[in-house]
This record gives C-alpha cells, structure tokens and sequence, in this order.
C-alpha cells in the first residue's frame, strides 16, 4: 500500500469515526453509529496492516485474534449492571498501551532525529507516557470503586492539594534530564522515575473522589485516554491515532463538563480530586431513623394507586438494573398506559454509574423514546403527578442536595419527586446511596416503602394489573 492509499484508507476511517460519534449522541441512531465505528476500526486495522513499515504479519494478526477473542467473550458476558467498570477497566487498557508504547519507542526508536524535531519527539513522549501512566492507575481505582472493591467514599488527605502540586512539579522538572539525557539507559531511568510519579498522582487524583461524582469521572477517563492516545499518535507519526484520540479526548471533555452542570459541579473539583472541597463535617441528616420509622406499602395497596392515577413518573436507579428490572417496568407501563394513564421516565444525568446507562437498559428494554425525559424537562411536572415510582434509586432523588448545606451531595440537582401527591421507593433496605448519607425522602409524609427485590415487586405489580 502507497503513502497516498494509506492516507486515504485513514481519512475514511477518520470520518466514519466522526459519523459513529454522530450517531451515538442520539438513542434513536446509536445502532447506526455503532456500525459506523466498527467499519472506520476495520478499515484502520487492514490499512495499519498494509503499511510499507510492516513486514510481517504475524504479530499484527495474533494482537488482533487474541483482543477480538477477549472483547468478543466480554461482550457476551458482562450484564449491564457491570458495564461501567468494564468501561473504567477499557480505559486503563488504553492508559497501558500509551505507556508502553512511549517507553518502547523512546528505548528503540524507528528512526535517528536530531536537533529540534529529537527534542520534540522526547516532549511527545513524556507526556504522552506521562498522560497515559495517570489514565491507568486513574481508571483502575475507578474501576475498583464501581466494583466495589473499594470504598466509593473520597480519601482526603490532609494537604492533597499540595501532594498534587508536587507530584505535578516533580514530573515537569524531571523533563529537563530526560531531554538533555546522553545514553538512552539515563533517560529511560528518568522515564520510569516519571512513570511511577504520574501513576501515584493518578490513583491519588480519583481516590479524592466521591461515589456521587463516579459517572463523571468515568466520563473524564474517556477523555484522558483519547489524549494519551493522540499523544502516542504525534511519537509514531500516525495520522489517525492523532485524530481519533482527538475526538474521544474531546467528546469526553464535553460530556464530563455537560454532567458536571447538570450535577452543579466545577469541573476542576473532578479535574483535581476533591479540588475546592472542604473537609466537610458529617452531615447529621437529622435524628437517627430506621425502618420502624417509615410508611410500608404492598403491591395490592399499590395497585390501587396506580388504578386511579392519571399521571405516572418512574424514576429508574442502580438498583433497577442491577435487579434486572427493566423487562418488567416496561411491560407495566404498558398495562398503565392501556388504562388511560400517562407514564413518563425521569432520567438524572448521573443515575447509574456510568453516562446514559439508564437510557441504554430502557432502550434494551423496548422503551419507546418519546416518554423519556431528561431532569431538566420533567422536574417542573412533579407537582402534577398522583404517583411517582423511584425503583432502585437514592442519591438522585435526595432533597439533602437542597436542603443540607453539611451533606456531600449539597448544591447537585436532583430529580424532586417528594414533589408528587404520593411517592413509592422501591428499595431492598434501608442502605444509603452510593454517596454514604441517608435519604430523608424515605420519612416524608406522601412517601411508601415498598421493600424486596425490585423485578419481583414489578412482577408483583403486574399480576395485580391484569
């Protein structure tokens, strides 16, 4: 293959990746873009493949068999519930490979520079190693806290501001050596001295985050991954790993600033772990209270509810998903809707541990898109609502984000469906969110538990409705 036919073979690709990205900002044409980006992601691999540098084949293909056959395995097992992870898990891989590949190319270089263009070319790789060593130890902590292998409270160490601020120094002083290296065994060592400095400031950076700010910063993750990947793109002089790197580093930049407006956030608190963030008391939450201190219901009573409602709002959660739940929900709407009832979902931008996870298992269900609202359109209608179902959520619809100055989640818009004339939490326990801090909406007046796995009270619910 020509220098013009690859350039060619790359632009293509460079532009059905565009496309792909076009298409999945809507529900309605996601399964067109996701056909988009798996062409523009064959046509780059044949044409890396066919590259005039690539002499043998073998290690190319046997990459591609051993990676097609993990993430096709993947593909069919991971349930929705541990997609968010497996999305942190995605991106430290990324993360790795920038490392890797800086190192590799910095110790075996594919061709002698000198002059100006050799010192450009060790600036691309210290940051592009330096990019993708804070992408990796960022998502794998990510990826832990999703888990659950780790607590989803913020770690704030005494001074971490001050620890970032010299880890960052500390990386941006060791360039000098690095650059002005004379054997490549001195300036790898300075290399790997950096590695383990941005990997630190990494796992630091996302420990300093809180579980109620988790989907946004899977979000920015997306967008560090796509710079380490651009930046590996400028050190192997690849045109299209520039390019896409550019559109996922910029798309996860947009959608991390989008979610953190809705959620009232600044950016650099996500940016910087924690950065603005006062050691916070412990929100009281008022006097302590148990399940002894809530209004229970049961799906009968429930029915009856439903039966003369005229105006339904179903706040999906995590919990709904991980129940499995969606199926249900959405054969229940369609007993409600045949009864004359108007049923609309509400989504928060955040609910779920990952952006647009509601939608995805909606959509997966068979939810059509027009009874699909996004908080800023439905919050308003709350007051007009006879009944508003929350199945499997908590921090989203928490009025201490209005009312507890004290309270991690303060100033975070949330869904207000204490608002509404009756107000149903589907809900395991009595546990907190995510965040840690309880939910005062369980005791309020027009607010009723009703406790169990969230798909058997769907089902429940629908052998009432028949």
């Amino acid at each position: 293959m020509s220098e013009t036919q690859l350039t060619v073979a790359y632009l293509t690709a460079g532009v059905l990746f565009v496309l792909s990205l076009g298409g999945l900002s809507r529900q309605e044409t996601a399964g067109r873009g996701n056909i988009f980006g798996i062409l523009g992601m064959v046509i780059a691999i044949v044409a890396t493949a066919l590259h005039p540098r690539v002499a043998d084949f073998k290690w190319i293909a046997g990459a591609v068999l051993i990676g097609g056959t993990v993430g096709a395995v993947l593909a069919k097992r991971v349930v929705m519930t541990a997609m968010p992870q497996l999305v942190a898990l995605l991106h430290s891989f990324v993360g790795l490979a920038a490392v890797l590949v800086g190192l590799s190319t910095y110790a075996d270089p594919a061709e002698e520079l000198s002059g100006v263009a050799h010192t450009i070319h060790l600036i691309e790789v210290w940051i592009g190693v330096g990019v993708g060593a804070i992408t990796f130890t960022g998502s794998v902590i990510a990826w832990a806290k999703l888990r659950g292998s780790m607590s989803g409270k913020p770690l704030l160490l005494p001074g971490r501001h001050l620890i970032n601020l010299v880890l960052v120094g500390a990386t941006v002083y060791l360039a000098i050596p690095f650059i002005g290296a004379e054997t490549v065994d001195e300036g790898l060592r300075f290399a790997l001295i950096m590695t383990a400095i941005t990997a630190v400031l990494g796992a630091h950076l996302v420990m300093a985050i809180g579980g109620a700010d988790m989907p946004v910063v899977v979000s920015l993750l997306n967008s560090y991954s796509g710079w380490a990947a651009a930046a590996m793109g400028f050190v192997l002089s690849n045109d299209l790993l520039i390019t896409t790197g550019a559109l996922v580093g910029a798309s996860g930049a947009i959608l991390s600033i989008i979610m953190c407006r809705a959620m009232n956030r600044s950016i650099l608190n996500v940016v910087f772990g924690g950065f603005g963030t006062a050691d916070q008391k412990k929100s009281s939450g008022g006097p302590e209270r148990s399940a002894d201190d809530v209004s229970e219901t049961n799906a009968s009573d429930l029915v009856v509810a439903l039966k003369g409602a005229q105006n339904v709002i179903i706040v999906p959660g995590y919990g709904m998903a991980v129940a499995r739940a969606q199926h249900p929900v959405k054969e229940m709407t369609e007993l409600l809707q045949r009864g004359g009832c108007t049923v609309r979902f509400a989504i928060h931008p955040v609910a779920g541990r990952l952006p647009g996870h509601m939608n995805v298992l909606l959509a997966e269900a068979g939810v059509p898109y027009d009874v699909v609202r996004e908080m800023d359109e439905i919050n308003d209608d709350f007051d007009d609502t006879d009944v508003v179902l929350v199945i499997g959520a908590n921090d989203i619809v928490n009025p201490s984000a209005q009312t507890d100055e004290a309270s991690p989640i303060y100033g975070m818009p949330v869904l207000e469906a204490w608002r509404s004339k009756k107000t149903v939490v589907f809900k395991r326990g009595m546990s907190s969110g995510y965040a840690g801090v309880g939910n005062p909406l369980f005791f309020m007046d027009n607010t009723e538990m009703l406790f169990g796995d969230a798909k058997k009270s769907v089902d429940d619910l629908i052998s009432e409705l028949r």
